[in-house]
């Protein structure tokens, strides 16, 4: 009765009819996050990718062997194949609709789940093209099968009609999917052609049977208007095409490529090329089945452990003692690497497939790729030579700043010695090490107590940090908050930066849960941008999540991020007995070190936002910043303008 009264409502009001069942389509609306990973530009060009990677399934089941990606002028897409067609034959289990209106309205629908159809594919979670479909305001697809033509158009994921015949199609066969992302969802984002011409370039690579068409009616004056790839070389190409003239340390890569089939009696195959250059910083591009994997996985694990154990067997072999002490951070610092694998019923991390969890990759993989690695080492010894040499003298670089950084340590900590300034971590180690940045002495003073004392750090700043945006470089050297900031981290401003220097392996902002603490974050993330943008690309920089509201209701405690999850507690109950105690922290001050550090320190119960940088052009996020953060207020008040649409919901 107590959570009735709280509510405002009477038990007979909650009953079966406040049970909200949302049909499939319904839901993808509301929540594309859960499919397609948002309503930005990345899910936006995702879509594309989900329809691509259904004909590159075709391709690599041998089923077809072109595949046309087209961007209308009026911003619809086209993606093209010559394969088998969707099955346009009525469903078994539901015989008043056909196959292919199943496919493109019905999650985990699909040709892809018992393998018969398909031995390996990129789309098994049977909800790519509904979710395309429930996400464009205009959907067509035609399927030419059987020398006949057929075509279904839909709306925001309704059948507009049922399937037709619409003509013959004796030289034609394939599908063709056109579709227009809905603005509903997306807002004023369009599709780019140079991040579709990109996509569909990587595709061809990815797959050396297949040829990929290129068209776009949209002149960026950067992108092709026509293209057609196809590269027998695979990856090989695609790695000296992204090296381009750089030195290496081999004349050609290690490349290659192993049946799964062959070596384990699986279906699937593992495709690779790396070199090592001191030209550039080292990356690696991972994908399964054809599809990027930009967190990498099991893959990418399975491939650098065979790496790493090859080089240091040969050092071994050639009595290089140093070659023991090299580590995988060591291999991929300057090493440009690909590595494509293709399995059946791959295991991925959330629908976005940006990271592979299947165990078994990483044991076929290392076993598949370490007796050719093993082999192509002793073949050319003139370039193991090179890359053991390069790889030593890495590893002697990375000894040598961890014997900085413990000395560094202890340096920051002397001239830090001040009240309220940094209270260090005992690790030595920069491994596992954390930096939290927090509001004042108050704050700082909760966070000693919540602290784990061994990896854990502390650092104070006194009100808001200074505007780097707004401000002259000589105030910006002047300023004290920003200069201890600077000590305690032991790195350097702008080209002085170095990120190696880096002191710690975690860079926390935990700031209030209110506007203030919202702006000294915004403060800090453009510090950081602007000054330290390395810090931000290798993963350093986060945002801690500390609650608004603590509820109590006799021995349970409940903590909530905001006022719609407070309500919401409040009007469900916690399940205790007696009156529900509220209490708003005004300031991460007010909460006594128990409460922080079970909300908001403690990796055990915390979350944690990463801060990342994800330009769809070069200087996209940094003209971003400038509008909103720099000089000119007009341009603040132009981005308002133009977004104040997107606003939901405003809390004053």
């Amino acid at each position: 009765m107590a959570n009735d009264l709280l509510s405002g409502a009477s038990p007979d009001d909650y009953n079966a009819s406040s049970i909200e069942v949302l049909e499939d389509m319904e839901h993808v609306r509301l929540r594309p996050g859960m499919y397609i990973g948002g309503k930005d530009e990345r899910s936006l060009h995702h879509m594309v990718a989900e329809i691509i990677d259904n004909s590159m399934d075709e391709a690599v089941a041998g089923h077809a062997t072109w595949i046309e990606v087209e961007l209308h002028d009026n911003g619809h897409v086209t993606v093209r194949d010559n394969g088998r067609g969707i099955p346009t034959d009525a469903h078994p289990k539901h015989p008043e609709k056909s196959a292919l209106e199943i496919i493109f309205c019905t999650l985990n629908a699909g040709g892809k789940f018992s393998g018969d159809s398909y031995e390996t594919s990129g789309g098994l979670h049977g909800v790519g093209s509904s979710v395309v479909n429930a996400l464009s305001d205009h959907l067509r697809v035609e399927v030419a099968r059987n020398k006949e033509l057929f075509m279904m158009e839909f709306s925001r994921g309704v059948p507009q009609a049922p399937l037709a015949k619409i003509g013959a199609a004796p030289n034609r066969r394939g599908t063709a999917v056109t579709f227009h992302p809905d603005p509903d969802i997306f807002g004023g984002l369009t599709l780019k052609p140079r991040t579709l011409f990109k996509m569909a370039r990587s595709k061809a690579y990815l797959f050396s049977g297949v040829e990929i068409r290129w068209k776009t009616a949209i002149d960026d004056g950067d992108t092709p208007l026509e293209a057609t790839f196809k590269f027998p070389g695979g990856l090989a190409d695609y790695l000296s095409e992204t090296l381009g003239s750089a030195t290496t340390y081999s004349d050609k890569p290690f490349a290659g490529s192993v049946s799964f089939q062959d070596k384990f009696n699986v279906p699937g195959k593992v495709e690779w090329a790396i070199n090592w250059t001191p030209a550039r910083d080292g990356f690696i591009q991972s994908y399964c089945n054809t599809v990027p994997t930009p967190e990498g996985g099991t893959h990418e694990a399975g491939f650098w452990a065979a790496i790493l154990k090859g080089i240091k067997a040969y050092g071994e072999r050639v009595s290089n003692k140093k070659a023991s002490t090299i580590t995988r951070e060591d291999l991929t610092t300057g090493a440009g690497a690909l590595v494509s694998c293709f399995i059946r019923e791959p295991e991925f991390v959330g629908q976005t497939k940006d990271r592979l969890a299947t165990t078994d990759a990483q044991r076929m993989v290392d076993n598949a790729v370490r007796d050719h690695f093993d082999n192509w080492l002793a073949a050319d010894t003139k370039s193991a030579g090179a890359i053991l040499d390069f790889l030593v003298l890495r590893a002697e670089e990375r000894l040598r700043r961890k014997q900085e950084k413990e000395t560094a340590r202890k340096s920051a900590t002397k001239k830090l010695r001040l009240p309220g300034k940094l209270t260090d971590c005992t690790s030595k180690d920069r491994a596992g090490t954390e930096l939290f940045i927090v509001e004042g002495d108050s704050a700082g003073g909760s966070g000693k107590g919540a602290r784990n004392r061994v990896n854990q750090a502390l650092l104070p700043l006194k009100g808001k940090i200074l505007n780097v945006l707004g401000a002259a470089s000589s105030k910006l050297n002047t300023n004290a908050e920003i200069n201890d900031l600077c000590e305690a981290l032991g790195v350097g401003m702008g080209t002085k930066f170095n990120v190696d220097d880096l002191r710690y392996d975690k860079i926390i902002i935990m700031t209030d849960a209110d506007v203030d603490g919202a702006h000294i974050a915004s403060l800090l993330m453009t510090f950081f941008f602007t000054q330290m943008r390395p810090l931000i690309d290798q993963g350093h920089l986060y945002l801690a999540c500390p609650p608004l509201y603590r509820l109590t209701q006799g021995a349970r405690r409940v903590y909530v991020a905001d006022d719609a999850e407070k309500d919401a507690v409040m009007a469900k109950g916690l399940g205790g007995k007696g009156k529900i105690d509220l209490q708003r922290f005004k300031g991460l001050g007010e909460m006594d070190a128990k409460d922080l550090k079970e909300t908001t320190m403690d990796p055990k119960t915390r979350k944690l936002i990463r801060v990342t940088v994800q330009d769809d052009e070069p200087g996209d996020t940094a003209d971003l910043v400038e509008r909103l953060m720099g000089k000119k207020p007009e341009l603040r008040f132009q981005y308002i303008q133009e977004n104040a649409r997107f606003v939901e919901e405003l809390d004053v």
